[in-house]
């Protein structure tokens, strides 16, 4: 592979990181098929895994009744206070539940990013958008969809096709910007980003230190 080849290559991947955006609003009438899911958790298999233990699976939901038992244990956008989540016809058409295997550990490291993003990108290749939701009731969800207690609710990965827009905004060269993501009247959804100047750390400049 030459030079032009793996600079293309890495402009690719580029993109598809800054498409790679928390989407909370979906086309609910649009189905994702739990083949779909399976291709998605498939790509888990081959990221990093701390002592390769690989302790992390995947609970496919892509029924209208257990669809029914999961929204209403999920919290949306902390920074949104007035907003209880997505309204009926553009809630998630599927979820992945991401579990802790406790058979094979007590702590999945730092698997569970790794994997999150392995499918998300996945996921914005096939047309589709997500939501990566920490805060939920784990044990009821465990509850409702009958999950063994051998396995440890972690995430939640809202999935669908997006029915909004997400813009990425640079931020200010300013320590103190303003890094709350927002949605302006138009319904566009604004995702404020550091500089690359703020995430180098520069020994020479007493002012990093």
């Amino acid at each position: 592979m030459n030079l032009n080849d793996m600079d293309m290559n890495f402009e690719s991947l580029r993109n598809l990181m800054i498409s790679d955006r928390t989407v909370r609003r979906f086309r609910e009438d649009r189905e994702v098929a739990e083949e779909t899911l399976l291709r998605l958790v498939e790509l888990t298999r081959y990221c990093p895994s701390g002592r390769n233990a690989q302790p992390l699976c995947y609970l496919p939901v892509t029924s209208d009744e257990e669809k029914g038992k999961v929204f209403p244990l999920l919290k949306w956008a902390g920074y949104f206070q007035d907003w209880d989540g997505p309204e009926k016809g553009e809630r998630p058409s599927a979820y992945l539940i991401q579990c802790l295997d406790t058979k094979y550990g007590k702590d999945c490291l730092c698997d569970d990013g790794l994997q999150l993003e392995a499918i998300t990108l996945g996921m914005r290749t096939l047309g589709l958008g997500g939501c990566i939701i920490k805060a939920f009731n784990a044990p009821k969800l465990a509850e409702e969809l009958g999950i063994d207690e051998r396995y440890t609710p972690r995430y939640v990965l809202a999935i669908g096709y997006p029915a909004e827009e997400v813009r990425i905004e640079d931020m200010p060269d300013d320590d103190d910007a303003d890094f709350k993501y927002y949605r302006t009247a138009d319904g566009v959804h604004h995702v404020p980003k550091r500089p690359l100047a703020q995430l180098i750390i520069n020994t020479s400049n007493p002012e990093s230190k």
